[in-house]
């Protein structure tokens, strides 16, 4: 048998590799002569033998893997009982879903371990579909080559695996959470930014004993549901993370109801957070001051509150929250305090009623004074943006003696306003043109129909009224319209 086992062995490397048929004659021949080597030596004292035959069997396969037909060769050697020889050859033929099933079915889960992180299995499916079950029963173990692992593998596609996780079957000393453990290692040092991945750590870190403060921290990242990890940190009574989810949402009367069940300095600092809006600022410092009155029944620290609330509270707005027998002692000083600001603002007010009565008449004097105004325009008097005598027609003057015939100022304005001014204008030109003639029909009917000439004529001067208040509300070389042009291009 030796004699033969050699002279395949010679045969077969006279083969090439495109002699499929020969050599896998000959391989599987020589697979039959090793096992029965093997059987013979099984039960012999002489170890040295028997472990020096399998580890040249075991080379054999790992040469010739390529040239054994699978089936056949599982088959035979099944039929004799070498199970470390077929996980061997499975292994080589790269068959790790059957050598991986045979350990779960032993329960050699370090082994099924080994195998599935293999350099050579490339199987991600195979992967996923196994962890679940090593989770369950090595969990510490298993997260070590999750880690080793790396970006390689979704944690996503993991989760599910780690819902399977048995605290009690870790080893002696370890009491760290492991499903906790593998995925903040995935997001810290892997920069995992899948917002399920985060959710889910939410999740353990909640229901998880020991890990507040870490729950706490974590929530301070942008990457995750806020709604869901208020309903998931509610339900587990994280009433803490609750106040710091309420405060990210900008929730901040939650929040500050919630902090005055742990603390008042908590329920301030959600309070310091509100910014450019006073009203709401204000309503919080109420709501704290009201709690403690009247749950703690510390007037003292109400009265602190109108130092610390940035003057939004005054005396009068806490008060309402006092017992109705207080002694008035107690908060003597901020009623005298409040009563001489009152004052102060009484005697303000009365200044500015007294200066504003002075304006009102000056204002009053100014107006009658301008009425009686007046100004003289020469015969030779030219308009100052046409060049021609301004009596030959209608013309503005103005308080600083420009003049400008009424139809020039008007094409001079109308390029400076906007389009609903310049269509009023438009519409007031034709109203006035077409009532004019309206006018000298008027002044021919009978006199009983007098007084609709007169409704005729108020008309006109209400349209003329506020075509000069468009037109003519300031001088073109002095005003705003001067000054706003040296922006424009020529």
């Amino acid at each position: 048998r030796d004699a033969l086992k050699t002279y395949l062995l010679q045969k077969l490397q006279n083969f090439s590799q495109t002699d499929v048929t020969q050599r896998t004659l000959l391989c599987t021949w020589l697979v039959e002569l090793y096992l029965d080597k093997l059987n013979k030596l099984t039960n012999d004292r002489d170890k040295s033998t028997y472990q020096l035959l399998q580890s040249e069997f075991q080379q054999f396969l790992s040469q010739n893997s390529n040239s054994l037909n699978k089936t056949t060769t599982y088959n035979l050697i099944s039929s004799h009982g070498r199970i470390e020889e077929l996980l061997f050859f499975a292994i080589q033929a790269g068959d790790f879903e059957l050598v991986i099933n045979h350990y779960l079915r032993e329960r050699q889960y370090l082994q099924a371990l080994k195998v599935l992180h293999m350099p050579a299995q490339k199987n991600e499916e195979l992967f996923y579909n196994t962890i679940p079950v090593l989770m369950a029963q090595i969990p510490y173990e298993t997260v070590n080559e999750l880690l080793k692992a790396g970006n390689k593998l979704d944690p996503r596609k993991i989760i599910p695996a780690l819902m399977r996780y048995e605290k009690r079957k870790l080893p002696q000393g370890i009491t760290e959470n492991q499903p906790i453990r593998y995925l903040q290692q995935a997001i810290d040092v892997f920069q995992n930014e899948d917002k399920t991945v985060h959710n889910f750590l939410i999740s353990l870190f909640a229901r998880t004993p020991g890990y507040g403060q870490a729950l706490k921290k974590f929530l301070h990242t942008d990457i995750y549901d806020r709604e869901y990890a208020l309903r998931v940190c509610s339900k587990e009574n994280q009433t803490e993370a609750c106040i710091i989810i309420y405060s990210a949402m900008g929730e901040y009367e939650e929040a500050v109801e919630l902090s005055l069940q742990v603390d008042i300095d908590l329920a301030k600092e959600q309070v310091y957070k509100v910014h450019n809006d006073d009203e709401r600022r204000k309503k919080l410092w109420l709501r704290m001051a009201r709690h403690v009155v009247e749950k703690e029944e510390n007037i003292q620290e109400a009265m602190a509150f109108l130092s610390q609330a940035d003057n939004l509270l005054k005396i009068e707005d806490i008060l309402p929250f006092f017992p109705q027998f207080t002694l008035i002692d107690e908060f003597k000083d901020e009623i005298c305090k409040a009563l001489k600001e009152y004052n102060e603002k009484i005697e303000d007010l009365k200044r500015d009623m007294d200066e504003a009565t002075r304006s009102a008449v000056l204002i009053r004097r100014d107006i009658k004074n301008l009425r009686n105004k007046y100004g003289f325009v020469s015969q030779n008097q030219l308009c100052d943006i046409c060049g021609y005598p301004v009596l030959t027609r209608l013309f503005y003057m103005f308080p600083c003696l420009h003049v400008y015939h009424g139809d020039c100022l008007t094409k001079e304005m109308v390029s400076h306003l906007n389009e609903e001014k310049k269509q009023r204008v438009q519409y007031l030109e034709f109203e006035i043109a077409r009532e004019v003639p309206l006018k000298t029909v008027m002044d021919s009917v009978r006199e009983n129909e007098s007084s609709n000439a007169v409704t005729g004529m108020s008309e006109i001067d209400k349209n003329k009224t506020e075509l000069d208040e468009l037109i003519a509300s300031e001088c073109l070389l002095c005003g705003d319209v001067m000054i706003n042009s040296i922006t424009l291009p020529f």
